[in-house]
Protein backbone atom coordinates (compact mmCIF):
# COMPACT_ATOMS: atom_id res chain seq x y z
CA UNK A 1 0.00 0.00 0.00
CA UNK A 2 1.47 3.32 -0.70
CA UNK A 3 2.12 6.32 0.94
CA UNK A 4 -0.60 8.17 2.05
CA UNK A 5 1.47 11.25 1.78
CA UNK A 6 2.98 10.40 -0.93
CA UNK A 7 -0.59 10.08 -2.74
CA UNK A 8 -1.89 13.40 -1.96
CA UNK A 9 -2.12 15.83 -4.33
CA UNK A 10 0.66 18.74 -4.40
CA UNK A 11 -0.79 22.55 -4.21
CA UNK A 12 1.05 24.93 -5.54
CA UNK A 13 -0.17 29.07 -4.97
CA UNK A 14 -0.91 31.26 -8.09
CA UNK A 15 2.27 33.30 -7.73
CA UNK A 16 4.08 30.00 -8.00
CA UNK A 17 2.26 28.99 -11.27
CA UNK A 18 3.31 31.74 -13.13
CA UNK A 19 6.32 31.93 -12.16
CA UNK A 20 6.86 28.57 -12.98
CA UNK A 21 5.23 29.41 -16.84
CA UNK A 22 7.08 32.41 -16.98
CA UNK A 23 10.23 30.36 -16.59
CA UNK A 24 9.46 27.92 -19.54
CA UNK A 25 8.63 30.82 -21.87
CA UNK A 26 11.78 32.34 -21.22
CA UNK A 27 13.64 29.37 -21.30
CA UNK A 28 11.97 28.75 -24.45
CA UNK A 29 12.61 31.96 -26.07
CA UNK A 30 16.61 31.58 -25.50
CA UNK A 31 16.84 28.05 -27.00
CA UNK A 32 15.11 29.41 -30.18
CA UNK A 33 17.01 32.33 -29.91
CA UNK A 34 14.21 35.06 -29.95
CA UNK A 35 15.56 38.14 -27.84
CA UNK A 36 12.72 40.60 -26.49
CA UNK A 37 13.22 44.44 -27.43
CA UNK A 38 15.49 46.60 -25.42
CA UNK A 39 13.38 49.60 -26.00
CA UNK A 40 10.87 51.26 -23.70
CA UNK A 41 7.02 52.11 -24.21
CA UNK A 42 5.75 55.43 -24.30
CA UNK A 43 4.64 54.84 -20.52
CA UNK A 44 7.98 53.88 -19.45
CA UNK A 45 7.32 50.04 -19.90
CA UNK A 46 9.64 47.42 -21.23
CA UNK A 47 8.36 46.59 -24.88
CA UNK A 48 7.26 42.91 -24.93
CA UNK A 49 7.53 42.46 -28.77
CA UNK A 50 10.65 40.18 -29.92
CA UNK A 51 13.91 41.85 -31.48
CA UNK A 52 14.16 41.62 -35.18
CA UNK A 53 17.27 44.14 -35.76
CA UNK A 54 19.81 46.09 -33.38
CA UNK A 55 17.87 44.37 -30.37
CA UNK A 56 14.81 46.46 -31.26
CA UNK A 57 11.27 45.10 -32.76
CA UNK A 58 9.90 46.64 -36.20
CA UNK A 59 8.11 49.22 -34.15
CA UNK A 60 11.11 50.49 -32.51
CA UNK A 61 13.19 50.20 -35.11
CA UNK A 62 11.03 52.36 -37.40
CA UNK A 63 11.10 54.82 -34.82
CA UNK A 64 14.55 55.25 -34.15
CA UNK A 65 14.93 55.17 -37.78
CA UNK A 66 12.45 58.11 -38.41
CA UNK A 67 14.65 59.62 -35.47
CA UNK A 68 11.80 60.17 -33.41
CA UNK A 69 13.02 60.47 -29.96
CA UNK A 70 10.23 59.47 -27.44
CA UNK A 71 11.28 60.45 -23.41
CA UNK A 72 10.66 57.92 -21.05
CA UNK A 73 8.20 58.24 -19.02
CA UNK A 74 7.39 56.40 -15.29
CA UNK A 75 3.66 54.76 -14.96
CA UNK A 76 0.78 56.00 -15.78
CA UNK A 77 -0.31 55.04 -12.94
CA UNK A 78 -0.65 58.29 -11.15
CA UNK A 79 1.06 58.98 -8.04
CA UNK A 80 0.37 61.58 -4.59
CA UNK A 81 0.54 64.96 -6.29
CA UNK A 82 -0.69 64.13 -9.56
CA UNK A 83 -4.11 64.41 -9.03
CA UNK A 84 -4.06 67.64 -7.69
CA UNK A 85 -1.33 70.11 -8.96
CA UNK A 86 -2.03 72.11 -11.81
CA UNK A 87 -0.78 70.45 -15.24
CA UNK A 88 2.62 71.06 -16.32
CA UNK A 89 3.73 74.12 -18.61
CA UNK A 90 6.92 73.55 -20.67
CA UNK A 91 9.24 76.45 -20.48
CA UNK A 92 8.06 79.42 -22.69
CA UNK A 93 4.37 78.76 -22.42
CA UNK A 94 2.40 81.75 -22.12
CA UNK A 95 -0.97 80.62 -20.47
CA UNK A 96 -4.05 82.95 -21.56
CA UNK A 97 -5.01 84.75 -18.35
CA UNK A 98 -8.62 84.19 -17.68
CA UNK A 99 -7.68 80.56 -17.22
CA UNK A 100 -8.76 79.86 -13.96
CA UNK A 101 -6.56 76.97 -12.28
CA UNK A 102 -9.44 74.28 -11.39
CA UNK A 103 -6.61 71.64 -10.32
CA UNK A 104 -5.12 73.43 -7.36
CA UNK A 105 -1.91 75.69 -6.75
CA UNK A 106 -1.80 79.39 -7.42
CA UNK A 107 -2.10 81.20 -10.42
CA UNK A 108 1.41 82.65 -11.32
CA UNK A 109 1.94 85.89 -12.91
CA UNK A 110 3.70 83.67 -16.20
CA UNK A 111 1.56 80.54 -15.55
CA UNK A 112 -0.57 78.05 -14.23
CA UNK A 113 1.07 77.47 -10.84
CA UNK A 114 3.56 75.06 -11.98
CA UNK A 115 7.67 76.20 -11.97
CA UNK A 116 9.39 75.40 -15.70
CA UNK A 117 10.00 71.25 -15.93
CA UNK A 118 7.30 70.27 -13.16
CA UNK A 119 5.68 66.73 -13.84
CA UNK A 120 3.00 67.35 -15.78
CA UNK A 121 -0.65 64.74 -16.23
CA UNK A 122 0.49 61.53 -17.08
CA UNK A 123 4.40 61.46 -15.63
CA UNK A 124 3.65 61.20 -11.82
CA UNK A 125 6.83 62.01 -9.97
CA UNK A 126 8.54 58.99 -7.71
CA UNK A 127 7.16 57.69 -4.76
CA UNK A 128 8.08 55.00 -2.15
CA UNK A 129 11.48 52.96 -3.33
CA UNK A 130 11.31 54.61 -6.71
CA UNK A 131 11.53 58.14 -5.02
CA UNK A 132 15.57 57.13 -4.83
CA UNK A 133 16.45 56.39 -8.24
CA UNK A 134 14.44 58.42 -9.82
CA UNK A 135 15.08 61.27 -8.32
CA UNK A 136 17.32 63.73 -5.65
CA UNK A 137 15.57 62.52 -2.23
CA UNK A 138 12.53 64.39 -1.53
CA UNK A 139 11.96 65.41 -5.40
CA UNK A 140 9.98 64.40 -8.07
CA UNK A 141 11.23 61.86 -10.94
CA UNK A 142 10.12 64.60 -13.62
CA UNK A 143 10.81 68.11 -11.76
CA UNK A 144 13.43 67.35 -8.85
CA UNK A 145 10.60 68.76 -6.76
CA UNK A 146 7.19 67.35 -5.03
CA UNK A 147 3.95 69.15 -5.53
CA UNK A 148 1.30 69.52 -3.28
CA UNK A 149 -2.18 69.89 -3.56
CA UNK A 150 -3.69 72.94 -3.00
CA UNK A 151 -6.70 72.80 -0.53
CA UNK A 152 -4.82 69.78 1.58
CA UNK A 153 -3.41 71.41 4.50
CA UNK A 154 -0.41 70.32 4.93
CA UNK A 155 3.05 71.66 3.89
CA UNK A 156 4.92 68.50 3.99
CA UNK A 157 6.24 66.50 0.44
CA UNK A 158 3.74 64.48 -1.00
CA UNK A 159 5.15 61.21 -2.08
CA UNK A 160 8.78 60.16 -0.21
CA UNK A 161 7.90 57.07 1.01
CA UNK A 162 6.86 56.04 4.47
CA UNK A 163 3.65 56.32 6.22
CA UNK A 164 2.05 58.88 4.44
CA UNK A 165 4.90 60.14 2.43
CA UNK A 166 5.29 63.26 5.31
CA UNK A 167 1.44 64.24 4.82
CA UNK A 168 -0.58 65.09 7.65
CA UNK A 169 -3.26 62.48 8.52
CA UNK A 170 -6.83 62.90 7.34
CA UNK A 171 -5.55 65.35 4.45
CA UNK A 172 -6.07 64.25 0.53
CA UNK A 173 -2.41 63.94 0.45
CA UNK A 174 -2.32 61.32 3.28
CA UNK A 175 -5.19 59.37 1.72
CA UNK A 176 -3.56 58.85 -1.70
CA UNK A 177 -0.49 57.89 -0.56
CA UNK A 178 -2.09 55.00 1.65
CA UNK A 179 -4.25 53.96 -0.96
CA UNK A 180 -1.10 53.45 -3.32
CA UNK A 181 0.76 51.51 -0.95
CA UNK A 182 -2.08 49.27 -0.29
CA UNK A 183 -1.94 48.74 -4.38
CA UNK A 184 -5.52 50.47 -4.82
CA UNK A 185 -4.33 53.36 -7.34
CA UNK A 186 -7.04 53.38 -9.38
CA UNK A 187 -9.31 54.76 -5.75
CA UNK A 188 -7.69 57.86 -6.38
CA UNK A 189 -9.65 59.13 -9.80
CA UNK A 190 -12.88 58.62 -6.98
CA UNK A 191 -10.62 60.54 -4.68
CA UNK A 192 -9.43 63.52 -6.62
CA UNK A 193 -13.39 63.30 -7.52
CA UNK A 194 -14.24 64.50 -4.40
CA UNK A 195 -11.37 67.10 -4.11
CA UNK A 196 -13.35 69.17 -6.72
CA UNK A 197 -15.74 69.30 -4.96
CA UNK A 198 -14.35 69.70 -1.27
CA UNK A 199 -11.81 72.37 -1.89
CA UNK A 200 -11.53 75.99 -4.04
CA UNK A 201 -11.99 74.63 -7.25
CA UNK A 202 -15.57 74.25 -7.46
CA UNK A 203 -15.68 77.93 -5.90
CA UNK A 204 -13.18 78.95 -8.70
CA UNK A 205 -15.55 77.46 -11.25
CA UNK A 206 -18.17 79.01 -9.86
CA UNK A 207 -16.77 83.08 -9.80
CA UNK A 208 -15.62 82.05 -13.77
CA UNK A 209 -19.62 81.17 -14.41
CA UNK A 210 -20.63 84.64 -12.42
CA UNK A 211 -18.10 86.75 -13.80
CA UNK A 212 -18.57 85.63 -17.25
CA UNK A 213 -22.43 85.99 -16.21
CA UNK A 214 -21.54 89.66 -15.97
CA UNK A 215 -19.80 90.59 -18.52
CA UNK A 216 -22.75 88.63 -20.77
CA UNK A 217 -25.07 91.25 -19.43
CA UNK A 218 -23.08 94.06 -20.18
CA UNK A 219 -22.03 93.00 -23.27
CA UNK A 220 -18.13 92.91 -22.77
CA UNK A 221 -16.81 90.21 -24.87
CA UNK A 222 -15.96 89.37 -28.17
CA UNK A 223 -16.10 87.56 -31.27
CA UNK A 224 -13.56 87.19 -33.91
CA UNK A 225 -14.31 86.85 -37.84
CA UNK A 226 -15.02 83.03 -37.66
CA UNK A 227 -17.57 83.66 -34.70
CA UNK A 228 -15.44 82.33 -32.00
CA UNK A 229 -16.52 83.35 -28.48
CA UNK A 230 -13.31 82.77 -26.56
CA UNK A 231 -15.24 83.56 -23.46
CA UNK A 232 -17.95 81.18 -23.29
CA UNK A 233 -15.48 78.67 -24.29
CA UNK A 234 -12.83 79.47 -21.75
CA UNK A 235 -15.81 79.65 -18.54
CA UNK A 236 -18.35 77.91 -19.75
CA UNK A 237 -17.90 75.35 -21.90
CA UNK A 238 -14.60 73.61 -21.45
CA UNK A 239 -15.47 73.35 -17.56
CA UNK A 240 -18.18 71.06 -18.30
CA UNK A 241 -16.03 68.84 -20.33
CA UNK A 242 -13.11 69.14 -17.83
CA UNK A 243 -14.54 66.03 -15.51
CA UNK A 244 -14.84 63.81 -18.54
CA UNK A 245 -11.04 64.63 -19.30
CA UNK A 246 -9.72 63.91 -15.68
CA UNK A 247 -12.53 61.57 -14.02
CA UNK A 248 -14.47 59.83 -16.85
CA UNK A 249 -11.33 58.97 -18.96
CA UNK A 250 -8.87 59.85 -17.21
CA UNK A 251 -6.21 61.43 -19.91
CA UNK A 252 -2.93 61.18 -19.85
CA UNK A 253 -0.61 63.15 -22.05
CA UNK A 254 3.06 63.60 -22.82
CA UNK A 255 5.16 65.10 -25.66
CA UNK A 256 3.24 69.00 -25.00
CA UNK A 257 6.44 70.36 -25.05
CA UNK A 258 6.60 69.92 -29.29
CA UNK A 259 3.46 72.49 -29.53
CA UNK A 260 4.42 75.88 -29.54
CA UNK A 261 4.04 78.67 -26.80
CA UNK A 262 3.13 81.19 -29.74
CA UNK A 263 3.06 81.38 -33.61
CA UNK A 264 1.24 79.36 -36.20
CA UNK A 265 0.82 75.28 -36.15
CA UNK A 266 -1.06 72.28 -37.60
CA UNK A 267 -1.79 69.69 -35.30
CA UNK A 268 -2.91 66.47 -37.45
CA UNK A 269 -4.42 63.94 -35.19
CA UNK A 270 -6.03 60.02 -35.98
CA UNK A 271 -10.14 60.40 -35.27
CA UNK A 272 -12.14 57.90 -33.95
CA UNK A 273 -14.94 56.62 -31.52
CA UNK A 274 -18.22 57.28 -33.54
CA UNK A 275 -18.84 60.43 -31.90
CA UNK A 276 -16.39 63.32 -32.47
CA UNK A 277 -15.16 63.46 -28.50
CA UNK A 278 -11.70 62.89 -29.19
CA UNK A 279 -11.63 66.49 -31.04
CA UNK A 280 -13.19 68.17 -27.75
CA UNK A 281 -10.78 66.67 -25.37
CA UNK A 282 -7.63 66.69 -27.58
CA UNK A 283 -8.56 71.06 -27.49
CA UNK A 284 -8.94 71.01 -23.87
CA UNK A 285 -5.79 68.69 -23.17
CA UNK A 286 -3.80 71.77 -25.23
CA UNK A 287 -5.82 74.33 -23.58
CA UNK A 288 -5.30 73.15 -20.48
CA UNK A 289 -1.75 72.60 -20.62
CA UNK A 290 -0.27 75.67 -22.51
CA UNK A 291 -3.23 77.77 -22.40
CA UNK A 292 -3.83 78.20 -26.07
CA UNK A 293 -7.04 77.35 -28.09
CA UNK A 294 -6.90 74.84 -31.18
CA UNK A 295 -8.85 75.81 -33.83
CA UNK A 296 -10.70 72.75 -35.13
CA UNK A 297 -11.09 72.49 -39.34
CA UNK A 298 -14.19 70.83 -39.71
CA UNK A 299 -16.48 69.16 -42.60
CA UNK A 300 -19.25 70.84 -43.93
CA UNK A 301 -21.94 68.70 -42.61
CA UNK A 302 -20.58 69.78 -38.78
CA UNK A 303 -21.94 73.33 -39.76
CA UNK A 304 -24.91 72.05 -41.65
CA UNK A 305 -26.31 70.39 -38.66
CA UNK A 306 -29.32 72.76 -36.39
CA UNK A 307 -27.63 73.68 -33.12
CA UNK A 308 -24.27 71.55 -33.66
CA UNK A 309 -23.03 74.37 -36.17
CA UNK A 310 -23.60 77.22 -34.57
CA UNK A 311 -22.09 75.75 -31.06
CA UNK A 312 -19.05 74.29 -33.17
CA UNK A 313 -18.14 77.95 -34.42
CA UNK A 314 -19.00 79.68 -31.29
CA UNK A 315 -16.24 77.08 -30.34
CA UNK A 316 -13.46 78.19 -32.74
CA UNK A 317 -13.89 75.67 -35.19
CA UNK A 318 -14.24 77.00 -38.93
CA UNK A 319 -14.87 75.31 -42.29
CA UNK A 320 -12.15 72.70 -43.56
CA UNK A 321 -11.08 74.68 -46.04
CA UNK A 322 -7.88 75.92 -47.65
CA UNK A 323 -8.95 79.53 -47.23
CA UNK A 324 -10.15 79.34 -43.65
CA UNK A 325 -7.07 77.59 -42.47
CA UNK A 326 -4.68 79.75 -44.35
CA UNK A 327 -5.95 83.06 -42.38
CA UNK A 328 -5.85 81.08 -39.16
CA UNK A 329 -1.89 80.57 -39.52
CA UNK A 330 -1.56 83.84 -41.09
CA UNK A 331 -2.85 85.29 -37.97
CA UNK A 332 -0.59 82.84 -35.81
CA UNK A 333 -3.29 80.74 -34.47
CA UNK A 334 -2.84 76.71 -33.56
CA UNK A 335 -5.02 74.80 -35.87
CA UNK A 336 -5.63 71.22 -35.29
CA UNK A 337 -7.17 68.91 -38.03
CA UNK A 338 -8.20 65.32 -38.23
CA UNK A 339 -7.97 64.29 -41.48
CA UNK A 340 -9.48 61.01 -41.49
CA UNK A 341 -12.84 62.58 -41.08
CA UNK A 342 -15.85 60.45 -41.19
CA UNK A 343 -14.19 57.44 -42.56
CA UNK A 344 -12.13 57.62 -39.01
CA UNK A 345 -15.38 58.11 -36.80
CA UNK A 346 -17.71 55.76 -38.83
CA UNK A 347 -14.59 52.36 -39.03
CA UNK A 348 -15.64 49.29 -37.54
CA UNK A 349 -14.31 47.83 -34.05
CA UNK A 350 -12.59 45.49 -36.33
CA UNK A 351 -10.27 48.18 -38.07
CA UNK A 352 -9.37 50.06 -34.45
CA UNK A 353 -6.76 51.80 -34.33
CA UNK A 354 -5.88 51.66 -38.21
CA UNK A 355 -5.46 54.64 -39.67
CA UNK A 356 -7.52 55.48 -42.88
CA UNK A 357 -6.69 57.41 -45.60
CA UNK A 358 -5.87 60.89 -44.90
CA UNK A 359 -7.64 62.45 -47.45
CA UNK A 360 -6.25 64.29 -50.32
CA UNK A 361 -3.33 66.25 -48.71
CA UNK A 362 -4.90 69.77 -48.06
CA UNK A 363 -2.98 70.08 -44.33
CA UNK A 364 0.10 69.45 -45.84
CA UNK A 365 -0.73 71.73 -49.10
CA UNK A 366 -1.88 73.83 -46.23
CA UNK A 367 1.21 73.74 -44.01
CA UNK A 368 3.54 74.21 -46.90
CA UNK A 369 1.44 77.79 -47.89
CA UNK A 370 1.50 79.09 -44.18
CA UNK A 371 5.52 77.68 -43.64
CA UNK A 372 4.35 76.41 -40.11
CA UNK A 373 5.38 72.98 -38.48
CA UNK A 374 2.96 70.07 -38.72
CA UNK A 375 2.56 68.46 -34.81
CA UNK A 376 1.63 64.58 -35.48
CA UNK A 377 -0.63 63.46 -31.96
CA UNK A 378 -1.87 60.11 -31.33
CA UNK A 379 -4.92 59.10 -29.49
CA UNK A 380 -5.31 56.33 -27.44
CA UNK A 381 -8.80 55.52 -25.93
CA UNK A 382 -10.93 57.50 -28.20
CA UNK A 383 -11.48 54.07 -29.90
CA UNK A 384 -13.34 52.03 -26.96
CA UNK A 385 -16.12 54.36 -26.20
CA UNK A 386 -18.51 53.67 -28.97
CA UNK A 387 -17.12 50.17 -30.35
CA UNK A 388 -18.67 49.99 -34.05
CA UNK A 389 -20.59 46.98 -34.39
CA UNK A 390 -22.27 47.27 -37.28
CA UNK A 391 -22.97 49.89 -40.21
CA UNK A 392 -26.72 50.65 -41.03
CA UNK A 393 -25.55 52.18 -44.50
CA UNK A 394 -29.63 52.15 -45.61
CA UNK A 395 -30.80 54.04 -42.51
CA UNK A 396 -27.40 56.27 -43.37
CA UNK A 397 -28.70 56.80 -46.44
CA UNK A 398 -32.15 57.84 -45.58
CA UNK A 399 -31.43 59.84 -42.68
CA UNK A 400 -28.54 62.04 -45.03
CA UNK A 401 -25.63 60.93 -42.38
CA UNK A 402 -22.09 59.46 -43.59
CA UNK A 403 -22.86 56.28 -41.07
CA UNK A 404 -25.26 55.05 -39.03
CA UNK A 405 -23.71 53.19 -36.07
CA UNK A 406 -24.48 50.05 -34.26
CA UNK A 407 -22.94 50.27 -31.12
CA UNK A 408 -22.69 47.63 -27.97
CA UNK A 409 -24.55 49.94 -25.28
CA UNK A 410 -27.94 49.86 -27.59
CA UNK A 411 -28.30 46.24 -26.72
CA UNK A 412 -28.59 47.46 -22.89
CA UNK A 413 -31.37 49.90 -23.89
CA UNK A 414 -34.81 48.25 -22.40
CA UNK A 415 -32.64 47.26 -19.35
CA UNK A 416 -31.24 50.77 -18.48
CA UNK A 417 -32.95 53.03 -20.86
CA UNK A 418 -30.76 56.48 -21.46
CA UNK A 419 -27.95 55.55 -19.27
CA UNK A 420 -26.82 52.91 -22.07
CA UNK A 421 -26.10 55.25 -23.95
CA UNK A 422 -22.97 56.75 -22.34
CA UNK A 423 -19.95 56.38 -23.83
CA UNK A 424 -17.17 53.52 -21.95
CA UNK A 425 -15.35 55.20 -19.27
CA UNK A 426 -11.28 54.32 -21.43
CA UNK A 427 -8.46 55.20 -19.73
CA UNK A 428 -6.81 57.94 -22.72
CA UNK A 429 -3.50 58.50 -23.46
CA UNK A 430 -2.54 61.45 -25.68
CA UNK A 431 0.82 61.78 -27.57
CA UNK A 432 1.89 65.04 -29.06
CA UNK A 433 4.61 63.89 -31.24
CA UNK A 434 8.08 65.56 -32.70
CA UNK A 435 7.57 68.04 -34.90
CA UNK A 436 7.55 67.68 -38.86
CA UNK A 437 9.52 71.08 -39.75
CA UNK A 438 8.87 73.70 -42.70
CA UNK A 439 12.16 72.95 -43.92
CA UNK A 440 11.33 69.53 -45.14
CA UNK A 441 8.91 71.06 -47.63
CA UNK A 442 8.85 73.95 -50.06
CA UNK A 443 6.88 76.58 -50.35
CA UNK A 444 5.81 75.10 -53.75
CA UNK A 445 4.69 71.97 -52.23
CA UNK A 446 0.90 72.37 -53.04
CA UNK A 447 1.80 72.20 -56.63
CA UNK A 448 3.58 68.94 -56.72
CA UNK A 449 0.96 66.24 -56.36
CA UNK A 450 3.50 63.50 -56.13
CA UNK A 451 5.55 65.09 -53.08
CA UNK A 452 2.44 65.95 -51.37
CA UNK A 453 1.23 62.33 -51.51
CA UNK A 454 4.64 61.83 -50.37
CA UNK A 455 4.55 63.84 -47.12
CA UNK A 456 1.28 63.16 -46.54
CA UNK A 457 1.89 59.27 -46.15
CA UNK A 458 4.55 60.08 -44.13
CA UNK A 459 3.03 61.60 -41.23
CA UNK A 460 0.02 59.27 -41.52
CA UNK A 461 3.40 56.46 -40.56
CA UNK A 462 4.27 58.76 -37.87
CA UNK A 463 0.86 58.84 -36.35
CA UNK A 464 0.57 55.11 -36.35
CA UNK A 465 3.66 54.10 -35.41
CA UNK A 466 2.65 56.51 -31.85
CA UNK A 467 -0.49 54.30 -31.60
CA UNK A 468 1.46 51.25 -32.10
CA UNK A 469 4.04 52.42 -29.11
CA UNK A 470 1.35 53.71 -27.15
CA UNK A 471 -0.60 50.65 -26.85
CA UNK A 472 1.88 48.68 -26.30
CA UNK A 473 2.32 50.28 -23.11
CA UNK A 474 -1.04 49.94 -22.01
CA UNK A 475 -2.17 48.27 -19.15
CA UNK A 476 -5.83 47.51 -19.89
CA UNK A 477 -8.62 49.32 -21.92
CA UNK A 478 -10.01 50.96 -18.73
CA UNK A 479 -7.11 51.01 -16.05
Amino acid sequence: MSDPAESEAQVFSLDEQRAARDARAHDTDEAAGRARCGALTAAGQPCRNYAVAAGRCRVHAASESDTEVVAPRTAARRAPGLAGGAPGVRPGARPHPAISDTRGGSIAEGGRGTRPGQARRGAPPATGRDAGAAGPPGGSAAGGHSSVRAGDGDTGRVGTGGQGGGARPGTFAWADTQLLQRGFGSAIDGLELLRDAADDRFLDALRGLVGFLRRRATGSYEIDDFGFDEDLTTHVLMPLLRPLHRHYWRVTSHGIEHVPSEGGALLVANHAGTLPADALITRLDVFDLTGRHARELGADLVFRTPFVGELARKTGATLASGDDADRLLAAGELVAVWPEGFKGLGKPWKDRYKLQRFGRGGFVATASRAQVSIIPTAIVGSEEIYPMLFDLRIVARLLGFPYFPVVPQMFALPLLGPFALLPLPSKWVIEYGEPIEPSSFGPDLAEDPMALFDLTDQVRERIQQMLYRNLMGRRSVFL
